[in-house]
């Protein structure tokens, strides 16, 4: 059986996988807006307790599809141990059709194009990133360990091996005094990348150590709320002009649910962002009881 050391995070579109633990917490870990390995050390689980797991599921989990791979970067792992690994899955499920991971910034400086694509070429589908923000003051004081244009060049790396890229980006990161610089840093980026799939998350302040407030350090910020929040998601899509990118700002912590294809669907989009920009009062936002990461 699958046993797993919680907590347990996995992205919304991967609500039907099954979840295996190849990696314990995060190997970054120091992201200022972040509060979902803050209690575990991380570590590599041992290959022998996880082949047990992928040969139960094998033999009892009979139609499986899809499979991810947590914790929060199992490309930590080297090519040929996720090599190891993807191969074991498709070997003993074999009506599985994807396998996906979530991949740090650090962990895809690591890796060869050339090691991404053994990885690719073994199973692995498409990779989760958390880009964040596109200015690079907010990424320093998030500590997220990249600038944006070594953002941009990492995120490429995956997709010339062949592995479709879903990018995280958070609204409300930079509090005011940055809303502008990162909603339009952020459509840079996400331009120069062209994921398939980009979805918008807005910043909710969970309790941490450090606190998020101390980490980012700037004595101007505070929360955004949802009409400034809104504004700055317009700002970001409006000027996003890369083509076939599968947006969504529909997540239980996005006020108003947005989603829709780029270029095709962005009249539409900006159009439902206007409605609520004009008449806040009459607006149907998600209210704050109901949000959450």
């Amino acid at each position: 059986m699958i046993r797993y050391v919680d907590p347990i995070y996995r992205p919304p579109s991967e609500a039907r996988s099954l979840i295996l633990q190849a990696t314990i917490g995060c190997s970054h870990n120091r992201c200022a807006f972040c509060v979902s390995y803050q209690g575990k050390k991380f570590r590599v689980r041992p290959e022998e307790e996880l082949f047990a797991e992928i040969d139960w599921a094998g033999e009892e989990l009979p139609g499986l599809r899809r499979v991810f791979l947590a914790d929060g970067d199992a490309l930590a792992l080297s090519a040929r141990r996720l090599t190891r690994i993807l191969e074991r899955l498709y070997d003993r499920i074999p009506t599985l059709e994807r396998v996906t991971a979530y991949a740090s910034p650090q962990n895809l400086v690591r890796k060869s194009i050339g090691e991404l694509e053994q990885i690719r070429e073994a199973g692995l589908t498409m990779a989760y990133v958390g880009v964040e923000s596109g200015d690079d003051e907010v990424l320093e004081r998030v500590d997220k360990g990249v600038t944006a244009d070594e953002m941009i060049e990492l995120c490429q790396k995956p997709q010339h091996a062949g592995i479709d890229l879903s990018i995280t980006v958070i609204l409300g990161l930079g509090g005011p005094r940055l809303s502008q610089r990162h909603a339009a840093g952020t459509a840079r980026v996400l331009d120069a990348i062209a994921p398939r799939y980009a979805s918008a998350l807005t910043l909710m302040i969970e309790p941490r150590d450090p606190p998020f407030e101390e980490v980012f350090g700037d004595p101007e910020w505070r929360p955004l709320g949802p009409i400034e929040i809104l504004a700055e998601c317009r700002l970001m899509i409006e000027k996003i002009d890369a083509d076939g990118i599968n947006f969504h700002a529909n997540h239980a912590s996005n006020y108003l649910p947005l989603s829709g294809d780029l270029q095709q669907d962005k009249p539409r989009l900006l159009e439902s962002i206007d409605e609520v920009l004009s008449d806040p009062a009459a607006a149907r936002l998600r209210p704050e009881w109901m949000r959450a990461l």
